[in-house]
């Protein structure tokens, strides 16, 4: 879900502007998809090619065959594949009409690909794998499959799909595949994807018991444990402070509102699709359930005539939002259809825009800075495709605003890159994209210039000559959604929070219950200084306990014996450094809030 853009966004790993190499990559690619159909066909003479294009880390082609393909038939087909690579058939490209190009498909009796070849331009192009084999495609592919190396791919998966992406239509099978310039690349590839797995916040989100999905409540509504509502809280707070510091004003939305004060705001007209709607007895008294913040924070700034010496007006709210997401593409937290958004709305003179925009900007470094994902990331400067009609409001307001974007990456001399036709449908945005641990890209953080929405909805402030002057809107989101951001969290730290973020942060492991005492007195005196502490009261073995809480990714556990309890100390050892050795109970508590406190190492 897109943080205060009012498009949805992917929930997969976003990636920059593709180099040379993937270029090269992609023919590869197409190509690689090209010979899995022309392998599947050699076996499976039934079997009916549609489409198959390269996609990120590789191809897939779907396929109508009367049985579904099994492991063992991935097999054989990936054999099949490595002996027509090894023919060294030349990738020919042949233009033809579309009569020509019909009249051959009729005599393979393929329906699928008369009604693809119904949807095309004229010249209609060919790709022929020598004299033997060839599919409707626009290309590129290299130039012979002696170009694509027999050990530098594989068949992973066979999925579902349905034909044109519609329920209505024939069920297909998806083969997917990966494939690669050199077997190294695939290795190092099969690597990640394994790293990928063993990091995957879903499964490392029910590990811990951070939070859950229930059918009864409905998919893509997480409910949050109490160690994922710490973990959730601590985050919010972290950045309510932040945002105090810096002028912001918390305010509060409700979840519902009226269909009226979405279609002023244009997001009923842009994305009625993805709302939840509350009808009453006609659309006009209806009401939708909240799927971004913004029109309201819009009703608080109308409330009162403001004053230029009222402004910048910063308002803030952890609002949480709703939108319809299709079944198939919810995605574990990265996807849902209620996630609360750490939302902000600045309202500007035109004089202040600059200013308060570079200041947002240095929130946001700040926030990833915290986050240990500051180490690679690029601004993406998200602007409006002129050739597009999705978009609202002027073409004077759409200039100033890309303008100001622009100035203020290049005067903060940031690493940037255009995607035209990212933009919201109000107003440019700047959006971070940070890399993550298994060096994948992610959106996050994300600030709007909108001079669009203060039209709409006719606001003014009274300026210093006394005229009535329209203010400027920043909407801006330095984490995005909580949902996302804690599911992206997970996987960059495998579950082993910094000590500042853990649910738990301490647990104190009595060697016998004779301890049990002694260890309930520590955890008492460490809760008044706001540590987050348990005490294992399970009576397992040491040896258990020291697992336990290794599985349970504990930042810093203290062995509580005979010893350490007539010292008042305990025996700390820590998941980053291992034993540190026995430490009073007062220097344990006081390095804790130290580490707390300035989000550094125990």
């Amino acid at each position: 879900m897109a943080p205060v853009d009012d498009s949805i966004s992917p929930s997969e790993p976003i990636l920059l502007p593709r180099t040379s190499e993937s270029e090269s990559l992609k023919r590869i690619r197409h190509t690689f998809s090209h010979v899995m159909a022309m392998a599947v066909q050699r076996l499976f003479p039934k079997a009916q090619v549609t489409i198959g294009p390269w996609i990120d880390y590789g191809f897939y082609y779907d396929f109508d065959h009367p049985e579904p393909f099994t492991e063992a038939d991935l097999k054989k087909i990936k054999k099949e594949m490595i002996k027509i690579i090894k023919q060294g058939l030349p990738v020919e490209r042949e233009a033809v009409s579309r009569e020509e190009a019909q009249r051959r498909i009729e005599a393979l009796g393929e329906p699928y690909k008369l009604e693809i070849l119904a949807g095309l331009e004229e010249p209609i192009t060919l790709y022929h794998l020598g004299d033997q084999w060839w599919d409707l495609c626009a290309g590129p592919h290299v130039e012979t499959t002696k170009d694509l190396h027999p050990k530098a791919f594989d068949l992973e998966s066979v999925a579902g799909a349905y034909w044109r992406g519609d329920s209505d239509r024939a069920q297909l099978q998806r083969i997917y595949g990966t494939a690669w310039e050199t077997p190294e690349q695939l290795t190092e590839y099969k690597r990640r994807r394994e790293e990928a797995k063993r990091r995957d916040h879903r499964k490392l989100g029910k590990e811990l018991g951070l939070f859950i999905f229930s059918d009864d409540v409905g998919p893509g509504l997480p409910l949050w444990t109490p160690k994922g509502t710490v973990l959730r809280s601590t985050l919010e707070d972290f950045l309510k402070q932040e945002q105090v510091r810096r002028g912001y004003q918390p305010v509060v939305t409700p979840h519902v509102g009226r269909v009226e004060l979405f279609k002023l705001s244009g997001h009923w007209q842009k994305y009625k699709d993805d709302l939840f709607p509350m009808m009453g007895e006609s659309e006009d008294e209806g009401f939708v359930l909240k799927a971004m913040n913004c029109p309201f924070h819009i009703q608080i700034y109308k409330s009162t005539l403001r004053s230029y010496r009222d402004l910048p007006l910063r308002l803030a709210e952890f609002g949480t939002v709703y939108r319809y997401e299709q079944s198939g593409e919810l995605g574990g937290l990265t996807r849902v259809r209620g996630f609360t958004q750490d939302d902000a709305h600045l309202f500007v003179t035109p004089e202040q825009l600059d200013d308060e925009f570079l200041k947002v900007v240095d929130l946001i470094q700040s926030v990833l800075k915290t986050l240990q994902l500051d180490s690679a990331f690029q601004a993406r400067l998200s602007f409006r495709d002129p050739d597009s009609d999705k978009y609202i409001g002027s073409d004077e307001a759409w200039e100033k605003a890309q303008n100001a974007i622009r100035n203020a990456v290049e005067t903060l001399g940031m690493k940037h890159f255009e995607g035209i036709g990212e933009a919201a449908f109000y107003g440019p945005k700047l959006d971070f994209i940070v890399r993550d641990a298994l060096d994948r890209e992610w959106q996050l953080g994300t600030v709007q210039v909108d001079y669009t929405l203060p039209e709409r909805f006719d606001l003014e402030y009274v300026a210093e000559d006394g005229t009535r002057q329209r203010p400027v809107m920043i909407h801006r989101a330095p984490f995005g959604s909580l949902e996302r951001l804690i599911g992206i969290l997970i996987e960059q730290y495998a579950g082993d929070f910094p000590i500042w973020l853990a649910p738990e942060q301490i647990r104190l492991l009595p060697v016998t219950s004779e301890q049990l005492g002694f260890a309930k007195q520590v955890a008492e005196q460490m809760l008044a200084q706001n540590i987050r502490v348990v005490v294992d009261t399970s009576g397992d073995r040491l040896g258990k306990l020291i697992r336990n809480a290794e599985k349970s990714k504990i930042p810093v556990m203290a062995v509580v014996g005979a010893k350490e309890q007539e010292a008042n100390a305990l025996s700390i050892r820590t998941r980053a450094d291992g034993e540190l050795g026995v430490l009073s109970v007062d220097e344990v508590a006081a390095r804790l809030v130290q580490a707390i406190s300035t989000q550094a190492v125990f």
